[in-house]
């Protein structure tokens, strides 16, 4: 039973612990006067900011008590000074979590920093910054007009569709390729680029090596400099492809507070304590709903919903990843709410959707 649960805990994508790399499990915690560590964080009560604390304290309890499992931490916003945070399932403050496509929004910020220093144009097409791509199969008229855009919004026109197992370009069959980006550029073309979009990890891949083509760094070296270094973010792990290059498209390691400094960067229109750190037409492009997959909407490598505030239709905008990893903001109400989880391809993942709807915006007075 020993054996079998180390390896439980040692496989990536379905146990409990899969998501951290911190040591022993940690005691869970959850508080309303969360403590100043001096990362950077300004800390105060709930109350004090205009939230409804025993509303915030029965959500914690009903993630302890199992109302909501597999979520593995809480953390709250509100007006830029963290007034909640709540750890469980053996998940401390300081324990690095695989956010899966989350790390998708975060490659979207180090292209708006690539876009501003003339690195690379919106509308270019992918081409230009690949000298391999002429070199592919299955090229065509259509294939020669996908832009840095169109990796953006999913809308590329590739046979590339996560969520259908059968497709071509499903990450399942990247990550089985010794090059991935080579794998999607050689992929067909099944509609004109822009017209429909459809969820593909292999486009951020491909978005994620211009940049660090571009940059002339890698991947996570140009994030710690542009973003992570004025954040404070002093611990990440990434994903990498066989080649041991860090690559864009998810499986970005982070702790809660730090994911929670990104979302406040984004409801800042790109400033974290006082500090520009992210171009404002950036974060205000990023809100833009584009294009939708499945019911909501989408763009830039954000998601986009309306919440109900009060009977009030909030807009929200926010990261998704795999298990339960999301960072919600809601710009109406001045929120920022961090989940992570290890629900790894279950329904339970969207569970932080009702905690969101039923339990911290009610708190929201």
């Amino acid at each position: 039973m020993l054996v079998a649960s180390l390896l439980l805990f040692g496989c990536g994508g379905g146990g409990g612990r899969s998501g951290s790399d911190t040591g022993p499990l940690v005691p869970e915690s959850f508080t309303m006067t969360p403590e100043n560590t001096g990362d950077g964080w300004s800390t105060s009560s709930a109350a004090a900011e205009g939230m409804d604390a025993n509303a915030l304290l029965a959500a914690f309890t009903d993630i302890r008590d199992g109302d909501y499992p597999g979520v593995d931490s809480m953390v709250v916003v509100r007006h830029g000074q963290l007034v909640a945070e709540g750890y469980f399932n053996g998940f401390g403050r300081d324990s690095l979590h695989d956010l899966r496509s989350t790390g998708k929004s975060f490659t979207s910020a180090l292209a708006g920093f690539a876009i501003e220093q003339g690195l690379i144009g919106l509308d270019d097409p992918i081409s230009l910054h690949l000298p391999q791509f002429e070199s592919s199969d299955n090229l065509d008229a259509r294939k020669r007009a996908i832009t840095i855009r169109h990796l953006l919004h999913m809308s590329s026109g590739l046979e590339c569709n996560d969520w259908d197992a059968a497709s071509p370009g499903n990450e399942e069959r990247m990550y089985r390729q010794r090059d991935w980006v080579q794998f999607i550029l050689d992929l067909r073309m099944v509609r004109e680029p822009g017209s429909a979009a459809s969820y593909c990890t292999g486009g951020v891949v491909v978005l994620g090596d211009i940049i660090a083509r571009r940059s002339g760094m890698a991947l996570d070296e140009y994030a710690a400099m542009w973003l992570f270094a004025p954040l404070g973010i002093q611990q990440s792990r990434w994903r990498r492809s066989p080649d041991e290059q860090a690559t864009g498209g998810g499986g970005l390691w982070l702790t809660p507070r730090d994911a929670a400094k990104f979302g406040t960067t984004y409801l800042g229109d790109g400033t974290w304590n006082g500090l520009r750190v992210i171009p404002a037409t950036w974060v205000q492009l990023s809100r833009q709903r584009v294009t939708s997959m499945a019911g909501d909407g989408y763009g830039f490598l954000w998601w986009k919903r309306t919440f109900s505030h009060h009977g009030t239709a909030t807009e929200c905008f926010f990261t998704s990843g795999n298990g339960g990893n999301f960072i919600f903001v809601l710009p109406a109400l001045d929120l920022v709410v961090v989940f992570t989880g290890s629900n790894y391809n279950s329904p339970r993942m969207d569970q932080p959707f009702d905690i969101l709807q039923w339990r911290v915006l009610a708190a929201v007075q």
